[in-house]
C-alpha cells in the first residue's frame, strides 16, 4: 500500500516522516451487525459472517486522450514515501512446520528471447505522476512501487497502475489518457500544489485492481480511498473505504457507476474488530456467476499498522453492481476468520476467464486460495476456501464458507533482489546534495517483499497461483524464485470444500531472480505467467514463461529486456529509504475470448521518467 508524507514544497525538500493526524468523521455507508459463529460443513468454526452495504455514490469518466499533448507539469514536488503493510498474522508461536535447511533448490530455467509474445509499453512513473486531467491535473503523489490491474475484453485492455488508469487497444495504441484514480472515483485531487492553499491533501487511492466481466460485460475496478488530515496530509484515524467502479456498458471510454465499501468497522468495541477504526489494505477481487468478492487485510489505523485483525471479505451481487443499481446494496462481510495456527490473510479469490465454466453447484460456488507462511519462513501448506450459495447474493445471502488445507511444495520469505549496475541519474544527485547533504548512496536492491498468495485463475476446473520464495542456486546462492500451485477444487454433499495439487513447481534461474508473477489461465488448460528477470547480468526485465498440465517451460522468455537499473526514491537512505528499493506487491493476468493471455509486469524502460523514479510496465500477450 501506498503511504504519503508530508508534502515537499521543492524537490530539494528531504523526505519529512509520516505523521498521523486526525481526519474529520464522514457518514458512514457501511453498518456491519455480528452474527453468530457461522460453522462450516465439516463442522469446523469458521468465523463470522455480517450484514455490508455497498453504496452508489457518483458517475464519471475517464480523461479522453488527445495524441502528442505535451505534459504541462514540472517534476516530481510532493508526497514521495511508499511503504507497504507487511502482511503477516502476528502472535504466532507455532513451530516451522520446513526447517530451514529445506530451503528449496530448484533447477535453473534457460533464458531466452520472447519466443511468440507481443507486447507493448505500459503506463510508467511519469504517466501515473502525471495523470489526470482538468482540476485533476498535478494533483497527483509519486509513487513506488507500480501495484497493477489489468483487463481484457474483445476490443480493450484496461491497465491500472498505483493511482491512475488508462485504456489500451489490444494493438497497445492508447485510447484513453492515464486517468487519475481520484479523478475516476470523483474523489478529492489527491494533492493540491497551488502554491498557498492552506490545506491542499484530498483522498489518497491506491491498490488497483481491474476485472472484465463476461458474463455481465463490465469492467471493475477497485482501490482503498483514505481521506488525508487537509492540512498535514496524514492518515485518518476513524475512516476509511473501499472504492468500486463499474462501467456502464463494455465501452470503458463511457460511463462508469461508483461505489463506496466503508471499511472503517467501528470504534474497536466491536469484538471482530478490536483496535478499531480500521484500514482494508490491499483490496482484492474475485467472482463467480452470482457474486463479486472483495478480499482486504485489516489493520488499525491508530497506531498505525500495529494491529492486524486479519482477512475480510465482502460479496455483493454481481448483476446489481454491473446495472448501477442505485442505493445501498445488501451484502456479506466474512470476519474473525482464523486459519490454522494463525489468521487468516490475503485471501486471494479467484475470476474465471471469458469462455470459461463457473461452478455453479451448491447454488453457486467462488473459489480462493491463501498462504500460511505466518511466520516469514518457510512452510509447506496452502489454504483453498469456497463460499458456497453465491445465488442467494442480494436476496437472502446465505452463504456458507469452509477451507481445507493442502499439503505442497515448500516455500518461504525471499530475499531482496540483485539487478545489473547502469547508469543512475538520482542516486548521482543525491551524492551531489539533491537532499542538502551528499549522500553516499548504492546501487538499489529490489524488494522481494514476502510470500503472499497472488492472483488466483478459475479455469477449466483449476485454481491457478504463486508466491515469491527464497530458492537455493545450482552454486549455492540464494535468490528469488517463484513456486506456483494448480489446485483441482471440490466441494462434498455436505458442501465442504476439499482440494489436489494437480501440479506445482519453482521457476528459477541461476544467479539471477524472478519476482512477482502473475498466471494467466484459458479454459483449453493453458496458462503462462509474467514476472520480473533480475540479476547482476540482467536490468529489471518483463519476462514470462509457459505453465501447463506438463510443468513449466524449459525456458524464461524476456519479452523486454530491462535497459537501466531501477533508480528510485524509496531505496536511497535520504530520501527514507534503506537501500532496498520497492518492486511491486503484484503483477497482473488474465485471458481474453480467443484463449490469448495477457500479462502486465513491472521493468525499467529507457523512457521518460520524473526525478524521483524510473519504473516502467510492460504489457504482454501470449497466443497459445
Amino acid at each position: 500500500m501506498s503511504d504519503p508524507s508530508q508534502l515537499a514544497p521543492s524537490p530539494h525538500q528531504g523526505s519529512v516522516a509520516r505523521r498521523i493526524a486526525a481526519a474529520a468523521a464522514a457518514a458512514l455507508l457501511l453498518v456491519a451487525v455480528i452474527g453468530p459463529p457461522v460453522t462450516a460443513a465439516a463442522g469446523r468454526s469458521l468465523g463470522h459472517l455480517s450484514s455490508a452495504k455497498i453504496t452508489k455514490v457518483a458517475q464519471s469518466h475517464l480523461a479522453k486522450h488527445t495524441a502528442g499533448e505535451e505534459e504541462g507539469a514540472d517534476p516530481e514536488t510532493g508526497p514521495r514515501e511508499e511503504e507497504e503493510l507487511q502482511v503477516k498474522a502476528p502472535g504466532s508461536q507455532q513451530a516451522k512446520r520446513v526447517p530451514a535447511a529445506h530451503v528449496p533448490a530448484p533447477a535453473g530455467l534457460a533464458v531466452t528471447g520472447a519466443a511468440g509474445a507481443s507486447s507493448f509499453l505500459g503506463q510508467t512513473h511519469a504517466d501515473q505522476r502525471l495523470a489526470g486531467t482538468g482540476t485533476y491535473a498535478n494533483t497527483q503523489f509519486s509513487t513506488e512501487p507500480p501495484d497493477m490491474a489489468l483487463c481484457v475484453s474483445d476490443q480493450y485492455v484496461v491497465q491500472g497502475v498505483n493511482a491512475s488508469l488508462q485504456v489500451f487497444s489490444k494493438a497497445g495504441a492508447e485510447l484513453s489518457d492515464p486517468t487519475a484514480l481520484n479523478q475516476l472515483f470523483a474523489a478529492t485531487p489527491a494533492v493540491n500544489r497551488t502554491p498557498g492553499v492552506k490545506e491542499p491533501f484530498g483522498d489518497f487511492i491506491g491498490d488497483v485492481k481491474c476485472y472484465f466481466d463476461p458474463d455481465t460485460q463490465r469492467f471493475f475496478v477497485t482501490a482503498f480511498r483514505l481521506p488525508l488530515d487537509p492540512v498535514t496530509g496524514g492518515f485518518p484515524e476513524d475512516e476509511s473505504h473501499v472504492v468500486l467502479a463499474v462501467s456502464a456498458t463494455s465501452n470503458p471510454l463511457g460511463t462508469w457507476n461508483i461505489y463506496d465499501l466503508d471499511t472503517t468497522d467501528g470504534d474497536g468495541s466491536l469484538a471482530a474488530h478490536p483496535n478499531c477504526p480500521c484500514i482494508a489494505d490491499q483490496p482484492l477481487i474475485g467472482a463467480d456467476h452470482y457474486g463479486f468478492f472483495i478480499s482486504t487485510n485489516e489493520y488499525s489505523l491508530v497506531p498505525f499498522g500495529a494491529f492486524f485483525n486479519g482477512a475480510q471479505v465482502y460479496a455483493f451481487n454481481k448483476a446489481q453492481l454491473a446495472a448501477g443499481a442505485g442505493g445501498a446494496l445488501t451484502g456479506v462481510h466474512f470476519e474473525d476468520i482464523p486459519l490454522a495456527e494463525g489468521q487468516a490473510y490475503t485471501i486471494q479469490p479467484a475470476t474465471t476467464p471469458a469462455g470459461g465454466a463457473y461452478d455453479l453447484s451448491h447454488g453457486g460456488t467462488a473459489y480462493a486460495l491463501s498462504a500460511l507462511d505466518f511466520n516469514a519462513t518457510l512452510d509447506n501448506r496452502i489454504a483453498v476456501w469456497a463460499l458456497t450459495g453465491t445465488s442467494t447474493l442480494g436476496t437472502t445471502n446465505q452463504l456458507v464458507p469452509s477451507v481445507e488445507v493442502l499439503d505442497s511444495e515448500a516455500y518461504g520469505q525471499p530475499p531482496d533482489a540483485e539487478q545489473k549496475n547502469g547508469p543512475t541519474p538520482l542516486k548521482d544527485l543525491e551524492a551531489a546534495g539533491l537532499e542538502g547533504v551528499k549522500s553516499v548512496e548504492h546501487l538499489e536492491l529490489l524488494a522481494g517483499n514476502d510470500d503472499r498468495m497472488q492472483e488466483v485463475k478459475y479455469a477449466a476446473g483449476t485454481l491457478w497461483s504463486n508466491v515469491n520464495t527464497v530458492v537455493k542456486n545450482a552454486n549455492g546462492n540464494v535468490n528469488v524464485g517463484i513456486a506456483w500451485f494448480a489446485v483441482h477444487p471440490t466441494i462434498a454433499a455436505s458442501g465442504a470444500v476439499d482440494g489436489t495439487l494437480v501440479n506445482q513447481g519453482y521457476v528459477a534461474v541461476n544467479r539471477a531472480n524472478v519476482l512477482y508473477g502473475a498466471i494467466a489461465a484459458n479454459n483449453d488448460g493453458d496458462a503462462a505467467m509474467g514476472f520480473t528477470l533480475s540479476g547482476t547480468s540482467y536490468f529489471p526485465s518483463a519476462a514470462w514463461v509457459s505453465l501447463g498440465s506438463g510443468g513449466s517451460s524449459s525456458a524464461v522468455h524476456v519479452a523486454a529486456a530491462g535497459q537501466l537499473p531501477e533508480d528510485g526514491f524509496t531505496g536511497y537512505v535520504v530520501e527514507g529509504g534503506s537501500g532496498t528499493a520497492r518492486w511491486g506487491d503484484y503483477h497482473a493476468a488474465t485471458a481474453d475470448e480467443d484463449g490469448n493471455l495477457w500479462m502486465s509486469v513491472e521493468y525499467i524502460p529507457n523512457a521518460p521518467r520524473t526525478l524521483f523514479a524510473n519504473w516502467g510496465t510492460r504489457v504482454m500477450m501470449v497466443s497459445p
